[in-house]
């Protein structure tokens, strides 16, 4: 059906750097969106997002900002030059953007509980040290029982936070249970344990103390009605209300995050084309590896933006040749 789904990356694709490929044609966007982001918050977010250091863009209670930030300022760009959507969706933290792009948040409400999110969730760390960890080449029913006899054995948090494609699942928790559940998988035939440098034990038990007061943050945000299809990947089905949008926010806390399903759920929505709007290239390569037949696009460095833009001008031109012309 010829269908284009914008999809906004999560943790994990922040670099020192990022959003400079914005820059040289839209300064405008200083602004409209980084200046004015930078007074929301109260902290400089426009030069950690361009210069860093990388040390403090690992830090979560920024990491989530910064990654927003430019993932809306990169939309922005794509909107202009008239390219929309015809789905959205956005991986843990980035259905934030894929809201805003939705209708459903203001940019500014959105940031501000991104930054709020991002200083409870590092908060968990503190109290209770949790870390995560993917595991590649096993089935995720096999994650899921080793996790299971794990936490049997020693009563200790670890679930399976992420399911990230077929044969990746990432697991979180507390880190002596997510380091046994990385033993007892390699055992297991494991191709690959990978201990992910992450500020928090996202996706997991863990992250249940936090819920209350993140629902306050959330009852304070006005949600408007969605104005085209998002797919939460919490859900990994069709996000149809306001009210469902905020729902599935609270649950992203401790739930996992389906992002096989969703990209599955795209796909079947008609979609053939996957564009990463933000930082990084991992969505566009899970995207490759869950339905190799979606052509995938990227707006990570100002190569892969151009190559994006004219991808849309050539279907435009072809749309338009195939069309009578005036006379």
């Amino acid at each position: 059906m010829n269908k284009t789904a914008f999809v906004f990356p999560g943790q994990g694709s922040q670099h020192v750097g990022m959003g400079t490929q914005l820059l040289a044609p839209r300064p405008d966007l200083v602004d409209s969106r980084y200046r004015p982001a930078d007074d929301v918050l109260g902290i400089p977010l426009s030069t950690l997002c361009w210069e860093g250091p990388a040390e403090a863009l690992r830090d979560t209670a920024i990491t989530q900002p910064a990654v927003f930030l430019t993932s809306v300022a990169t939309w922005d760009v794509l909107r202009d030059q008239g390219i929309a959507p015809d789905v959205v969706a956005g991986h843990s933290l980035g259905e934030y953007a894929a809201l805003v792009c939705a209708g459903v948040l203001d940019w500014t409400d959105a940031l501000r509980l991104v930054r709020r999110r991002g200083e409870l969730m590092a908060a968990v760390n503190e109290s209770v040290p949790g870390s995560m960890a993917a595991v590649i080449g096993l089935r995720i029913d096999d994650v899921e029982r080793i996790c299971a006899r794990v936490r049997a054995e020693t009563g200790r948090i670890v679930e399976v936070a992420n399911d990230n494609e077929p044969g990746q699942a990432v697991v979180s928790g507390e880190a002596d249970a997510v380091e046994r559940v990385g033993t007892e998988a390699r055992a297991g035939g494991a191709l690959k344990v990978l201990s992910l440098a992450v500020g928090a034990p996202f996706h997991c038990g863990l992250m249940a103390g936090i819920e209350a007061e993140f629902a306050t943050e959330l009852d304070r945000v006005t949600f408007a009605e969605p104005v085209l299809p998002v797919v939460s990947s919490v859900t990994a089905d069709l996000v149809t209300s306001a009210a469902e949008a905020k729902s599935c926010l609270a649950r992203q806390l401790t739930g996992r995050v389906r992002w096989t399903e969703a990209v599955q759920r795209m796909r079947s929505q008609g979609v053939d084309r996957l564009v990463e709007v933000g930082p990084g290239r991992v969505l566009g390569g899970l995207g490759r590896r869950i339905a190799p037949e979606l052509r995938i696009r990227s707006t990570h460095d100002e190569r892969r933006l151009a190559a994006t833009l004219a991808d849309f001008t050539t279907d435009a031109d072809a749309v338009g040749a195939a069309l009578p012309q005036e006379v």
